[in-house]
């Protein structure tokens, strides 16, 4: 559940702690009071847009925090899914964080995540029901995913196998629209892929050859350079040349030679020097050969340089490789001899096509079986919380039809239908459906989902638009079943579901050192029956008013069930 919401340097709040307890949690305040701005920083967090013109202060950062709880180990496997850990203490936290140059940081416990991640996770652990979001269903779309939701892991198996169908169908399609050429586009197809396929033949490439062409290319154009470094290394090392390494080697080592006959203890210098005369002699024997091998003649360089333009010329046109380009010789040849045999090529997707098509249908059928099965007992849960929610004579179903064409989703277009009075034909839900009848349907429909899901907090701001009297006691009364086995966190103005409250948190704004701040905080038993009587009676508060609510009040408590 939902254990703490920090608010900082958000709209009208400076620095806000929220506390929220578990079973039914209301919340209430006047109108302008800030709570339109709670639930908004609710749902930022939750992944939201985050905008920076919402600082209260342009120079300091905004914050908005999520403590939850986790002690239901199907949530925690659903996290560890997406490679969440709730910790060995049960606590996730979820945080974001805007500079005030715009720049968002999302934080789910220590780890920085995208805010598609920070989305995942967050419907894992809660339901946000926004301001007018009963309006969805109007859209007939909606109410697909409401039942593919619902259905979890039966529906999901199926839309998974048509969707890798699907990929299958669409992919052949597109591979028959993208060869549908004539005898003539064809022809110059096959024209153009033997020049391209003979050009690359004709420079009889071996795999790097042009490593080596370019490293002889290098050395043949500084080998005037080359040999007159060489010369004067040579010049410096070697015999014949008056002070040079060897001449003065080879005089150490004959007077050491004589040292040696005056104290043998010198012998293993005398030793070294031999070794170090060796060496150099074979130093001088190698350059001298490296020296001979630079003698290239002018034919040579113009064959090398000939050939890597070549080479070169190829790599402009098909690759930066030798690789790359008889990769692409392979892929010509292969596009050859498809378009040598066309039409057996053609006549061979058109099969696989009709093969895949058959495949996607039945799967599809299967998806739709399933979903039929899910939407009856979808609409048997809702009709009966929509009986609870004082809707007495009230008719509910799907309708399934199929669409003209097949999608990742299959090819179902299902819309719920709904009939409120007796003898009233039944009629889809988007277009009949007032403002408080979709409210009452909105939560009956919630209300299933979290059943279904597990989803441990459910958010409502304002699912009372649009009822009051006896609807209004049966929206809290079912209010408070759903408090029985989840954490509800519920904005309102009606005193019906204000009074079903566990726990009742007043909204205020007031003016502190000439600013205006937006607070909250936990009502006590007392204050709970006036602000019951405020949301009954209005600016004046009478004795019949306080009455009435302490009246309202010990009503609710009685006729919760836990």
């Amino acid at each position: 559940m939902l254990l703490n919401m920090h608010i900082k340097n958000i709209a009208l709040i400076d620095d806000l702690d929220i506390g929220f307890e578990d079973k039914l949690n209301i919340l209430t305040g006047e109108t302008g009071a800030g709570k339109s701005i709670i639930i908004g920083s609710l749902g930022i967090c939750l992944g939201g847009r985050f905008s920076k013109e919402l600082l209260r202060d342009e120079e300091s950062d905004g914050l908005i925090e999520l403590m939850f709880s986790i002690d239901n180990q199907s949530i925690r496997d659903k996290l560890l899914d997406l490679e969440v850990d709730g910790g060995e203490d049960g606590e996730l936290l979820i945080s974001r964080r805007l500079s005030p140059s715009g720049r968002c940081i999302n934080r789910i416990n220590d780890s920085t995540v995208t805010t598609a991640k920070l989305k995942e996770v967050a419907a894992v652990l809660i339901d946000l029901h926004a301001q007018h979001e009963q309006q969805t269903l109007l859209k007939a779309s909606k109410h697909l995913e409401i039942l593919d939701r619902f259905g979890g892991k039966a529906i999901e198996e199926k839309k998974e196998k048509v969707a890798k169908i699907y990929k299958e169908y669409i992919d052949i399609a597109k591979d028959i629209r993208d060869n549908d050429m004539d005898e003539e586009e064809k022809n110059r197809q096959l024209d153009y892929l033997k020049y391209r396929i003979d050009e690359i033949k004709a420079a009889g490439l071996t795999l790097g050859e042009d490593e080596e062409l370019e490293a002889t290319y290098k050395k043949i154009s500084n080998s005037k350079e080359i040999l007159s470094l060489a010369d004067d290394i040579y010049r410096a090392t070697g015999y014949g040349n008056n002070g040079s390494a060897a001449e003065q080697v080879g005089y150490a080592l004959q007077k050491l030679q004589r040292l040696v006959e005056l104290d043998e203890d010198l012998s293993d210098l005398h030793t070294i020097l031999q070794d170090i005369d060796s060496m150099l002699n074979d130093f001088n024997r190698e350059l001298s050969c490296y020296t001979k091998s630079m003698e290239f003649d002018g034919g040579q360089f113009k064959s090398v340089e000939d050939r890597l333009n070549i080479i070169n010329s190829l790599k402009a046109k098909y690759g930066r490789t030798i690789s790359d380009i008889m990769n692409n010789l392979a892929s010509c040849e292969e596009e050859y001899n498809k378009l040598l045999d066309y039409d057996e090529y053609i006549n061979g997707l058109l099969d696989k096509f009709k093969e895949v098509e058959s495949r996607l249908i039945k799967a599809s059928d299967e998806l739709t079986a399933v979903r039929k099965d899910q939407a009856k007992q979808l609409t048997s849960l809702i009709k009966e919380s929509l009986q609870d929610l004082n809707f007495t004579s009230v008719e509910f179903y799907m309708n399934f039809e199929k669409t003209d064409s097949f999608s990742a989703t299959g090819n179902d277009s299902a819309y719920f239908v709904i009939s409120t009075n007796v003898g009233e034909v039944a009629k889809p839900l988007y277009e009949v459906a007032s403002g408080g009848e979709l409210s009452r349907v909105m939560l009956a429909i919630k209300s299933c989902l979290a059943y279904a899901d597990d989803t441990p907090t459910l958010v409502f701001d304002e699912i009372d638009v649009g009822i009051s009297g006896r609807t209004a006691q049966k929206v809290a009364e079912k209010m408070s079943v759903i408090a029985g086995s989840h954490q509800v966190i519920c904005i309102t103005h009606l005193p019906q579901i204000a009074a079903m409250a566990d726990y009742h948190y007043l909204i205020e704004k007031n003016v502190e050192n000439n600013k205006t701040i937006t607070s909250i905080r936990k009502l006590k038993q007392a204050e709970e029956v006036d602000e019951i009587a405020r949301l009954l009676g209005g600016a004046e508060i009478t004795q019949a008013t306080l009455f009435s609510a302490r009246e309202m009040k010990g009503l609710a408590d009685r006729t919760k069930i836990y």
